[in-house]
């Protein structure tokens, strides 16, 4: 039979083994990761459901090379879920300038001005954007839906001719934003939940609108709705957009 003495060193190093060097670890991964890696796992955490600890591996890449700073849209969408709304503002300001005409990004500004200021002060701040630029459908329609001059069903009818997925997806994604910044709680989370069900695992647009359901207690965490009964909205279309 051991002696006491031992087996006190076997459970120390079974200790060590499962909880220590695991964290040792992993403390060296974070010293030792490059910028682009912090990326990488601010995205993984906030697929995941960790806001606050995607900024912070955001942070870190921003840290350790300012030339990042620009390019991180993904800091901008969590601020926004953080509730930081001017930080968000200023992140999809500064990435315009290495991504001129990105619709998503003059989309994100105005969802975060809509917060701080209000739906009419974020169309009069949209950023100028030359849609021709950004091919996505129906990314175009989205932009002249945020600007005050298109129609929802513009949106929809655009995404239902291209027939793809991720059409689909970026349609149900941006009006179901759209809604919430004007307030229209059931109208967003139809279109939300609608984005979150699109089968497109590794987009992390469509996971952002996963996120966002969960976050707002609308869905389990695939996204699906958690009472689908629920999920049907009670308001009626705005006038001009059929």
């Amino acid at each position: 039979m051991p002696s006491m003495s031992c087996l006190r060193v076997v459970s120390l190093r079974r200790f060590a083994a499962l909880f220590v060097l695991p964290y040792l670890l992993s403390v060296g991964d974070t010293i030792a990761a490059t910028p682009r890696e912090q990326v990488a796992e601010g995205m993984r955490r906030f697929v995941a459901g960790d806001v606050a600890g995607s900024i912070e591996a955001f942070d870190a890449a921003a840290a350790a090379d300012e030339s990042m700073v620009p390019r991180l849209w993904q800091r901008g969408i969590s601020y926004y879920y953080a509730g930081e709304f001017a930080k968000g503002r200023d992140q999809f300001v500064v990435h315009k300038t290495v991504n001129p005409h990105d619709v998503e990004n003059a989309a994100w500004h105005y969802l975060c001005v809509a917060r701080i200021d209000g739906v009419e002060a974020a169309r009069q701040a949209l950023l100028e954007i030359d849609t021709r630029r950004d091919t996505r459908v129906p990314l175009a329609e989205v932009y002249r839906l945020y600007a005050g001059e298109g129609t929802v069903a513009l949106v929809l009818a655009a995404a239902e001719a291209d027939g793809t997925p991720r059409a689909e997806m970026y349609a149900q994604l941006y009006l179901g934003l759209y809604y919430e910044a004007a307030g229209q709680t059931n109208l967003a989370r139809e279109h939300l939940v609608r984005a979150a069900a699109v089968d497109l695992p590794d987009h992390y647009m469509r996971n952002v609108a996963r996120v966002h359901v969960n976050e707002r207690g609308w869905g389990d965490r695939d996204g699906r709705a958690r009472e689908e009964g629920e999920a049907d909205s009670t308001d009626a279309e705005e006038a001009g957009e059929a």
